[in-house]
């Protein structure tokens, strides 16, 4: 009996070690900015109402452990990810938007197994989406703030997208 105990927990530990089988998943948050001051020209703030949501942000995202922020340059991404890098104690990584095909390339090779958040655009996300899950997206509505998707890439090597909205 003893004997084949043994050969049972010798067995389980080997399946679950096996070296071609990652041991975790990806999760992507992808988050569009706050509110803009549309008024204020090129590169527009967020406004009071998108300070708070930002900060709200930061409240959501409290447990989730994240391992890294990317922001692309513009100033109302960098404002809404601001309050979330400064609870996290993480450095804000600009990333180009224009081509998410070599993005979410980056994302995969650099951060196989992270918990990553990317803010964005209405007009950057959905294909930084299609790109990282494969599947169909749809545009976003430039007037709705409040968008995000979570992007999860599992070790079993499906793909799931979720969006949920404010």
């Amino acid at each position: 009996m003893r004997f084949l105990l043994v050969i049972a927990c010798l067995w389980l530990a080997a399946c679950a070690s096996r070296p071609d089988a990652p041991a975790t998943s990806a999760t992507y948050l992808l988050v569009r900015h706050a509110e803009k001051d549309v008024a204020a020209g090129k590169d527009p703030p967020l406004t009071a109402a998108g300070e708070a949501r930002a900060q709200r942000l930061a409240t959501l995202l409290a447990n989730e452990p994240l391992d890294a922020i990317y922001s692309s340059p513009t100033r109302r991404t960098r404002q809404t990810a601001a309050p979330v890098a400064h609870a996290k104690g993480l450095t804000i990584v600009d990333y180009d938007a224009a081509n998410a095909d070599a993005f979410a390339r980056r994302l995969r090779a650099e951060h196989p197994a992270d918990t990553v958040l990317v803010i964005g655009h209405s007009d950057t996300l959905p294909p930084l989406a299609r790109a990282l899950c494969g599947c169909a997206v749809p545009d976003m509505d430039e007037r709705i703030y409040g968008i995000r998707y979570t992007v999860r890439l599992g070790a079993d090597g499906r793909t799931t997208l979720r969006e949920f909205r404010d």
